[in-house]
């Protein structure tokens, strides 16, 4: 069962050029376990951009119904 989320996040890694703030709905193939923080969120952001973690902040994620 997929899950849809809307997310604020801004991309802070010093290559990315233009506007760094995006929102959005990101859905995953699963939903998320009520456990995860914002870093496990910033990890998943990070890899679908292919980043380093370390280049995400996250700013808001909320589940859509």
């Amino acid at each position: 069962m997929t899950a849809k989320y809307y997310t604020q996040f801004k991309l802070t890694d010093s290559s990315y050029r233009g506007c760094n703030e995006f929102s959005g709905v990101v859905e995953l193939n699963r939903p998320l376990e009520k456990d995860w923080d914002a870093a496990d969120i910033e990890a998943i952001l990070a890899r679908n951009f292919d980043l380093k973690q370390s280049s995400i902040t996250l700013i808001s994620w909320s589940r859509l119904h």
